[in-house]
């Protein structure tokens, strides 16, 4: 499963671009702000439909301009595939398949399995559990289109509900209908948190092994799952909290308050780790995310490094290439000096210069 090429139009500080990638490894390189980070967030957006970075889609359209478009070209074996993406500043965004349009991002995952490393990965021990939330609904979206159908469908209830938890402070008597949200939410949620914690098992269990090696076992990792309520007591919980509900005007139990936390030799990293034990414990989540894919589907996921291998030091840099051998990759960095110096094999070199990518 590999990216072959990309072509943009009005993207970010693109307004043409026209790219090919390595099956191994490619860099992009150039200074800070030039649009290195653009080309990843393309390819990621084409993949799964959402930025990593969490950007709206008008927030991707050129300056000035009211739509983009966005083309994918992808490999499977023998089997290849066009995605093309059509951005919009006013309207829902557009994607086709091989020239077909689809009707849900669900029909869109599987196609190509990406997963995304950047300094603000780095961050996912220490910051708050949205980050760790949505590095778990990420994953979960690409390996399970069943997931996702809930996932959206929680999220689309638990609006509703939320939403009608503020008119109640104004019409008392809208708090009968209530009841029509809370079946969708405890319907929904109950899926999501069994999956979850089935998820987090798994890729702890293979988490616990690459920390080993990362470490030459000087320490242990072990991720948890922290779900807000389990699933035999969401619905109870929900209906217990109603009046607490009503009163803040949000929903205050359910997977939308999921968290997960990393035990490092026994200890919250999060709290008591060191910078060193963060950052390793991140790189390791994200090499068992490659293993679990690879484990789920039988084929290596497309991996993009976003200026993150000057964020580790030269052991986890070397950890990391060493891992990912046999995955695409395709980094981004400021010079080349680190590649050079480590004899770090890579395939194709684009300079990018202000939207100007040269092959070198």
């Amino acid at each position: 499963m590999i990216i072959r090429s990309l072509e943009l139009s009005n993207f970010r500080n693109y307004e043409k671009l026209n790219i090919s990638f390595s099956p191994d490894v490619t860099i992009l390189y150039g200074d800070n702000a030039q649009g290195k980070t653009n080309v990843l967030e393309a390819l990621y957006t084409a993949s799964t439909t959402k930025s990593q970075k969490g950007s709206k889609d008008k927030d991707m359209i050129k300056f000035n301009e009211s739509e983009s478009h966005i083309r994918m070209m992808v490999e499977d074996g023998d089997i290849k595939r066009r995605i093309d993406m059509h951005l919009k500043s006013t309207k829902q965004k557009g994607v086709a398949i091989d020239g077909i349009p689809i009707r849900k991002a669900s029909e869109l995952y599987g196609i190509m399995n990406i997963i995304s490393f950047s300094p603000d990965d780095l961050g996912i021990i220490k910051e708050g559990p949205a980050e760790r939330r949505r590095f778990i609904d990420m994953e979960l979206c690409q390996l399970d289109k069943l997931y996702m159908h809930n996932f959206s469908g929680y999220n689309r209830a638990l609006d509703q509900r939320n939403n009608l938890l503020k008119q109640i402070s104004f019409n008392a008597e809208l708090k009968g209908t209530l009841n029509v949200w809370d079946e969708q939410l405890i319907n929904f949620g109950e899926y999501l948190i069994e999956k979850r914690s089935l998820f987090i098992k798994e890729i702890s269990g293979i988490a616990s092994k690459i920390h080993g090696l990362l470490t030459d076992n000087k320490e242990t990792l072990e991720i948890q799952y922290l779900p807000s309520t389990d699933k035999e007591s969401f619905r109870s919980e929900l209906l217990s909290l109603r009046e607490k509900d009503i009163i803040l005007k949000m929903t205050n139990v359910g997977p939308h308050r999921d968290d997960m936390i990393f035990m490092v030799n026994g200890q919250d990293a999060r709290k008591y780790g060191s910078q060193g034990q963060q950052r390793t414990a991140a790189l390791t989540l994200k090499l068992a995310e490659i293993e679990l894919v690879k484990k789920k589907t039988g084929k290596n996921p497309v991996l993009l490094l976003d200026d993150v291998l000057s964020e580790l030091d030269r052991n986890r840099q070397n950890k990391l290439l060493e891992n990912i051998s046999g995955v695409q990759t395709i980094v981004t960095c400021t010079g080349l000096e680190e590649f050079i110096k480590n004899r770090i094999k890579y395939d194709k070199v684009y300079r990018v210069n202000a939207g100007i990518i040269t092959e070198e």
